[in-house]
């Protein structure tokens, strides 16, 4: 399993206010992040896995969305969620 219940709390204490605090947008991107990067790998190996191309496809929108959602609510927290996975080159 790639997204263990270590990591996942690492991630949670990284980008949430709490440990507890699952559902704040950017708690949110990060961990779609963590599943995104690991099926992209996983899709380098499996190039004709179309059901894993459909679901991160899925997840990419899922992220945009919230990306753009936390961009008109709060600029500054988009700006470091950016700065702190490596979004934009």
């Amino acid at each position: 399993m790639y997204l263990t219940k270590e990591s996942k709390e690492k991630i949670i204490q990284q980008h949430g206010t709490t440990i507890t605090n699952t559902g704040t947008p950017q708690v949110q991107v990060a961990i779609f992040t963590e599943r995104i990067n690991h099926l992209t790998t996983h899709l380098k190996g499996m190039k004709k896995d179309f059901g894993t191309q459909r679901s991160l496809l899925k997840l990419v929108g899922k992220r945009r969305r919230l990306l753009d959602y936390l961009k008109e609510t709060d600029l500054e927290a988009y700006r470091k969620i950016i700065s702190d996975l490596n979004l934009r080159k």
